[in-house]
């Protein structure tokens, strides 16, 4: 995760995105919690059958297969512990890796469309930036302070936009994130549009951020 990806390549289109390092499920989850404090744990996994990637929740129409909790009190599995987290995808080392939200992090979600013209708006600004990802599901998120899906509404509303008419939603307590290299059955992989890496270790609060992106949810409607 160390790698800086510059603010021009992060701002480009999804295809030019720097792939993700060879790292296994496993060392990627015990690296989230070690070096970033994030609280992770283990989703469902993708299994062959009959020559297709199928979710292991069995469920043929699977909205995120591979990609979703494999129990239902999966807050209370997460954990912040390395030592944990490796222990817990041994027992399953094609698990995905999922991050609660609303914990050391909320996210802001977002359509790729918008997304990527917010981060060269972003740019421009010269605003820090937290991690953001990319998912198979054409949504960028942006990772920022907790405590946004209490300030985001009344914020957009400021900017004189009804938070119902942008495609603007932010997770937090009781929601999560598929963090990289997760996969979303045969749609690809979650990447990061914006790496975590030392320099971006302290997130930008919610408001840092909303004016940039409710712009851009407005142009993309």
């Amino acid at each position: 995760m160390e790698e800086t990806i510059p603010g021009t390549q992060a701002a480009q289109i999804a295809g030019q995105i720097p792939k993700q390092r060879g790292d296994s499920l496993l060392e990627t989850a015990v690296r989230y919690a070690e070096e970033r404090h994030w609280d992770v744990f283990p989703g469902t996994w993708l299994e062959a059958v009959d020559g297709v990637q199928r979710c292991s929740c069995g469920d043929r129409a699977c909205a995120a297969p591979g990609a979703h909790p494999a129990h239902e009190d999966w807050a209370t599995q997460a954990t912040g512990s390395a030592t944990v987290a490796r222990r817990m995808w041994q027992k399953q080392p094609t698990a995905s890796i999922l991050l609660p939200t609303g914990r050391t992090f909320d996210a802001i979600c977002v359509p790729e469309t918008a997304g990527f013209l917010a981060l060269a708006r972003m740019e421009r600004m010269e605003l820090t930036l937290g991690p953001v990802t990319l998912t198979p599901e054409r949504r960028m998120q942006f990772f920022v302070l907790p405590g946004a899906c209490a300030k985001v509404p009344d914020l957009v509303r400021g900017l004189g936009w009804s938070p119902a008419s942008l495609d603007l939603v932010t997770l937090g307590e009781g929601a999560y994130v598929a963090a990289p290299p997760t996969r979303y059955g045969a749609r690809g992989a979650v990447q990061w549009a914006c790496r975590p890496t030392p320099a971006n270790r302290w997130l930008p609060d919610a408001e840092e951020l909303i004016s940039s992106l409710a712009y851009a949810c407005g142009r993309d409607r």
